[in-house]
């Protein structure tokens, strides 16, 4: 790679997380995320009050993550954002901004696959992180996100499954929901499952055909068992919680391992990679550690920080582009459902 130093502006604002940060060469030299606290008494994010946060925040955020990298603004090679998938409104302001930004100091401009830049942030330079080799595996899992891919290289990547109804975030969320636990549930049902059973109680695994995900079946299956054992014993909740979220938690991962396991079998892949918020899971790193004992796999886990939206994630795929001259117009469009 070029000796010259090449710093690109990564923004990434596809849900509620304004982000930016910039990269020189492979190094993440800031790395500014604001998060809305606004969503947590209505349960989930709200789509009209985060594009009006972002509005909000993306100013300062990008003025915070120039000044940390201790450079100016005019000595930016490019600007990355995220073009999507995501929520309209929130694409939207990153990808305006973005836009006016590199019109105004006449520099390139990158678009982003939100999900690419969670499989592209392995290759962040970082110490704590090993860099996967390729071919590998891929799984992506988030709030909005449960996908399985096959990675050939940086810009070569196939769907090879994913959820046909909810995302595995969304699975942890709406549990919580059931049991009482505010948003997001994903990291307070994960501390609980430590000090639970995880075989307290059972519940279905969907049978779905394939590499494809489900989990809709799922939540109505724990949303029929609470009602039924409340009714039997008003307390049932307060008094199983841990041994609850550890079998919730359990039946989720379990969903998944098989999915990843049977995905290295038909491709021959052994080298897995996670991404995406519920990555920093502690069951699933767990059950990924066992995978490497029992099947063989060499498996990759970003830094925390890299797992859920960030921009120096966006940062990374705009280096990566950069290098290739692969640019955007000034034309180019938010696109909520962007394909990978």
């Amino acid at each position: 790679m070029d000796s010259q130093k090449t710093y690109i502006l990564g923004i990434e604002s596809s849900c509620d997380d304004t982000s930016a940060a910039v990269i020189c060469n492979g190094t993440i030299l800031s790395n500014v995320i604001a998060n809305q606290t606004v969503h947590n008494e209505y349960g989930g994010v709200v789509p009209e009050l985060a594009s009006r946060a972002h509005q909000q925040n993306i100013v300062p955020v990008v003025d915070q993550a120039i000044k940390k990298a201790g450079i100016i603004k005019d000595q930016l090679h490019a600007i990355a954002f995220t073009q999507g998938p995501g929520l309209m409104g929130s694409l939207l302001v990153g990808t305006s901004f973005a836009k006016s930004l590199a019109y105004g100091l006449d520099i390139p401009l990158i678009s982003v696959n939100h999900m690419q830049a969670h499989i592209l942030a392995h290759f962040i330079d970082e110490e704590s992180q090993t860099k996967p080799e390729f071919p590998f595996l891929a799984m992506t899992i988030s709030g909005g996100h449960t996908q399985i891919v096959k990675v050939s290289s940086y810009f070569e990547m196939e769907v090879i499954g994913e959820t046909i109804d909810d995302a595995v975030g969304e699975a942890f969320d709406k549990s919580g929901k059931i049991l009482g636990l505010g948003y997001p549930a994903g990291p307070e049902i994960d501390k609980r499952a430590k000090l639970g059973n995880p075989k307290a109680f059972t519940f279905t695994k969907p049978n779905v055909e394939g590499l494809n995900f489900s989990f809709s079946g799922l939540k109505t299956n724990i949303l029929y068992f609470i009602q039924r054992e409340v009714k039997k014993q008003p307390n049932f909740i307060q008094d199983n919680l841990n041994d609850i979220c550890a079998s919730i938690q359990y039946t989720i991962i379990g969903i998944l391992i098989d999915k990843l396991k049977k995905a290295s079998k038909q491709t021959g892949i052994k080298h897995i990679a996670i991404g995406g918020g519920v990555s920093a899971n502690s069951g699933i790193r767990e059950a990924l550690k066992t995978g490497e004992q029992k099947f063989g796999w060499t498996t990759y886990v970003p830094k925390f920080e890299y797992t859920t939206d960030n921009a120096g994630m966006i940062a990374i795929v705009g280096y990566l582009k950069y290098l290739e001259k692969d640019f955007a117009s000034q034309n180019v469009m938010a696109t909520s459902r962007l394909k990978l």
